[in-house]
């Protein structure tokens, strides 16, 4: 069965798209099938996969509003050997148009349900608020990972979206938990993320991943190039970070499998 991970955070700038993009290129590099979502009317998990998003013709909108199938509009970014199913700011317009149409949160779990045997992982990038886009990624979603960045209002801003996470599991998807929290653009030197890392620690225990992702130079440039950081340069801090992450949801998934 396919995992579908919503990867979220109603906080912006917290390393949500960088981890949709590098944690889909690390699986796929360990032989998983990977489906990145870009679910953000920024489309910066499509620039980051390699896609021009203004070359598009059809997008996740499309597919969204019913006009289109995801398979005839999904890609594969060459370079990360995974699927993208794009997008760009046509996206920003389905947020009121999906308002009056039937089923409008749980439009992406139906999308979804046409590929489940053609994938292992699928990886849903959402946008940074909590809009009928990000509901449509929590309803579609198993489970949801939290990227947190360890500063002073982190804390703050993850109460308010795990009580989210428990409105929608009350209301829309009963089977939605949270998968884990990730530290990232994390610098040991600084008192204050220690501080906040250790918070994490002792409120969410084993939920709080052990790899951490830096700050690091490799994973900042990655973007520009519209290349994961692994492909960008596979010895840096950060691309060895999501390997490790990626490697750390495989084996918690080999472990919760049936014998």
């Amino acid at each position: 069965m396919v995992k579908i991970l919503a990867i979220t955070n109603q906080k912006g700038g917290v390393g949500k798209t960088t981890t949709s993009i590098n944690l889909a290129a690390s699986l796929a590099a360990m032989k998983q099938r990977v489906l990145l979502i870009d679910l953000d009317p920024q489309g910066n998990a499509t620039m980051g996969s390699g896609i021009n998003k203004r070359d598009l013709s059809a997008t996740i909108y499309h597919v969204l509003l019913g006009s289109k199938t995801l398979q005839e509009v999904r890609l594969q970014s060459e370079v990360g050997k995974y699927d993208v199913l794009p997008a760009n700011r046509d996206l920003a317009g389905a947020e009121i148009e999906l308002v009056d149409l039937p089923q409008r949160e749980t439009r992406l779990k139906k999308i979804l349900q046409a590929v489940t045997a053609e994938y292992d992982y699928a990886l849903i990038d959402c946008p940074p608020a909590l809009n009928l886009l990000t509901l449509n990624g929590l309803c579609a979603a198993k489970s949801v990972m939290i990227p947190v960045q360890c500063e002073y209002y982190a804390l703050e801003g993850l109460s308010d979206l795990v009580n989210t996470i428990r409105k929608v599991r009350a209301h829309l998807n009963p089977d939605l938990e949270i998968e884990g929290l990730l530290r990232t653009m994390f610098d040991p030197r600084n008192t204050l993320a220690l501080q906040v890392s250790e918070q994490l620690q002792q409120h969410f225990g084993e939920k709080v991943y052990r790899a951490i992702v830096p700050r690091n130079v490799r994973l900042a440039e990655a973007p520009s190039y519209g290349v994961p950081v692994l492909h960008h340069d596979k010895s840096s801090k950060g691309a060895q970070a999501y390997l490790a992450l990626a490697g750390e949801l495989l084996n918690k998934a080999a472990q919760s499998a049936p014998s």
